[in-house]
């Protein structure tokens, strides 16, 4: 790779500065990143190869091969490097966070699908047993029991969804926060 490669995949011109190939890059990851695609698993792979590719050039634009001066200061490339490692390990650490995220959104939507089934078989339960336990004897007794047992079981399985729901939203607004804050940090960086 050149630098005129690198500077093409983050979309700079020859005369981008350290901070546009910076800004570029951040703007790009958030575009490109293969979470984002995690519910197609084709996008997600083309999404895998260009971030790859988006994150090749940065490195090497940011690493000093792509600076267009030979004469380097060792103070300011000494600088450069703890930069470039303090922000990869905080642009590691925002991949782990929203990876998480991801994770817990679809633990989230189960417990979402187990609380929908929870009412209505609490609903349907109830109202079969209604109508069935008007003749407590013979087969609608048998019918009215197994209904409320259901219903019961729906109400159970709704208190249990609604507890998992409500701590899987506590852990992804911790994960926001996070996220936020690991966002201030590398503009700091």
């Amino acid at each position: 790779m050149n630098r005129t490669e690198a500077l093409r995949i983050l979309g700079l011109d020859d005369d981008a500065t350290p901070e546009d190939v910076k800004t570029a890059y951040k703007e790009t990851v958030q575009i490109l990143h293969p979470d984002r695609f995690a519910s197609n698993k084709k996008l997600q792979d083309r999404a895998t190869e260009q971030f790859k590719n988006l994150q090749e050039a940065y490195d090497y634009l940011t690493s000093g091969k792509g600076s267009r001066t030979s004469a380097r200061d060792p103070r300011a490339a000494a600088e450069r490097a703890r930069s470039y490692t303090s922000s990869n390990q905080v642009e590691a650490r925002m991949a782990g966070v929203a990876a998480a995220r991801t994770q817990l959104v679809k633990q989230r939507d189960v417990a979402l699908d187990e609380r929908r089934n929870g009412i209505a078989m609490t609903a349907i339960g109830g109202i079969v047993a209604l109508i069935s336990g008007r003749r407590p004897f013979g087969l609608f007794g048998i019918v009215a029991a197994i209904a409320s047992a259901a219903a019961v079981w729906g109400i159970v399985q709704v208190v249990s969804s609604q507890r998992t729901i409500a701590t899987l939203n506590e852990h992804i607004a911790e994960l926001n926060k996070e996220e936020r804050r690991l966002a201030e940090e590398l503009d700091d960086v």
